[in-house]
């Protein structure tokens, strides 16, 4: 009996697959050494026609509610795993059944939170890695998603120009609805203080963490920080009729948060002295939309507001303020950003992406500056880049030999 793929498009190297035997003994010369967290389901990742996809071992009816739910999220522009499809109907060479399994496309230069607790990281990484989250949870939350599983774990971590992305990974036991109530979105920050919690603890356990960080007390933080997101994103905003300017103040908080507003509620009191207004429609990526347009450039969005900054001093220092804005894009994509991205060698490319490369070769820059007391041309301060600092890094498109799964663990925790 064959095996059945459900995907939208189907890969004929899928069926090249060892699918009649168990997961956990698929021969490693099939495997990307890639890391892996601690799983209550079997996972490994295949390089598969050039790329490389995630394989989980599950239940057949759960393998396929996730893969739609992660379509229906993709649909949604949340920012989640790309869902490949569902191998079903599985047996082993004695005929007995075997699991189904969900395939996902890896997410490049993304990494576990284990893994990244592997490296020496700054002592704020917990904190940084927890704005992620919350930031994603606030987003997922906005489109009706209710997670019910939130964790570091059920999340993948992208560098975001000294900040971090996150990525939902895992939507085994999310539904999607129309608008979650208060309750429900508390019930997500709940489970996630908890299982941040015991992330924390178990990293403690294995000496990964700093002694100074209370896990109990930093978990906390995921309330706090959602909270106030949230509060910035959706509340009711009351001022005097004359006071029209914060409206304009608003939208301009919103955009620094990197969120477009679609669409304001505005109404006025019976006795027209009063405003009140309320984000309505809510959009995140604000500035990677705007850096895309005027560049092509697909980045995170603090990497495109770093890049959208550059790009204006830029501008100020050839003195063409009132040129058209695409022009001078262009000028500097071709004149700055490429120069400096093209100019790393092929075996270091493995390290950052090239927006991060680029935000780490500025900020390394500014030292320099600051150090020798007068400004240091980009591709000096680049090629000193190149010489001392990013040859130090771990490859993280592929981080091969990091194994998270055999790092020290004080429980099980819910994790993918």
């Amino acid at each position: 009996m064959a095996p059945q793929i459900t995907a939208a498009r189907p890969d004929q190297a899928l069926f090249d697959l060892p699918w009649s035997v168990p997961l956990q003994d698929w021969p490693e010369e099939r495997l990307a050494a890639l890391p892996r967290g601690i799983s209550r389901h079997v996972v490994r990742f295949v390089q598969l026609s050039g790329r490389v996809i995630a394989v989980k071992e599950i239940k057949a009816d759960l393998a396929r509610r996730e893969y739609q739910m992660l379509r229906s999220l993709r649909r949604l522009d949340q920012p989640c795993v790309k869902p490949i499809g569902v191998i079903s109907d599985r047996v082993d060479a004695d005929g007995h059944p075997l699991d189904a399994c969900l395939l996902t496309r890896h997410l490049r230069f993304s990494l576990p939170y284990r893994a990244l607790f592997s490296q020496t990281l700054r002592p704020d990484t917990v904190g940084r890695l927890i704005d992620a989250l919350a930031a994603l949870l606030v987003r997922l939350h906005l489109a009706g998603f209710w997670w019910g599983d939130v964790s570091l774990s059920n999340t993948l971590f992208r560098r975001d120009a000294g900040a971090f992305a996150a990525y939902l990974v895992d939507a085994e036991t999310g539904e999607l609805q129309s608008r979650l109530s208060d309750g429900q979105r508390d019930h997500d920050l709940e489970i996630a203080r908890v299982n941040i919690a015991g992330e924390l603890m178990d990293l403690s356990a294995g000496g990964l963490l700093e002694a100074s960080v209370d896990p109990v007390d930093t978990s906390a933080l995921i309330v706090s920080r959602y909270e106030k997101l949230w509060r910035e994103l959706t509340e009711l905003e009351r001022f005097e009729l004359g006071d029209r300017w914060r409206v304009d103040e608003r939208i301009r908080r919103l955009n620094e948060l990197g969120f477009d507003v679609d669409e304001l509620a505005m109404s006025t009191d019976i006795d027209g002295t009063h405003i009140q207004i309320q984000p309505k429609v809510v959009d995140a990526g604000h500035h990677s939309r705007r850096l895309l347009r005027l560049t092509g450039l697909d980045v995170e969005e603090n990497q495109a507001r770093r890049l959208l900054n550059d790009l204006d001093s830029y501008r100020a220092a050839t003195d063409r303020q009132g040129d058209d804005e695409e022009f001078v894009a262009h000028d500097w994509l071709s004149k700055v950003y490429e120069p400096v991205t093209r100019k790393v060698p092929a075996e270091l490319t493995g390290k950052l992406e090239p927006a991060e490369v680029f935000h780490e070769v500025l900020e390394h820059r500014w030292f320099m500056s600051e150090r020798q007391g007068h400004d240091v041309p980009i591709m000096e301060a680049l090629q000193d880049y190149l010489d001392s600092v990013l040859p130090t890094k771990p490859d993280e498109v592929s981080v091969v030999g990091v194994d998270t799964q055999a790092m020290p663990v004080r429980a099980r925790p819910i994790e993918r």
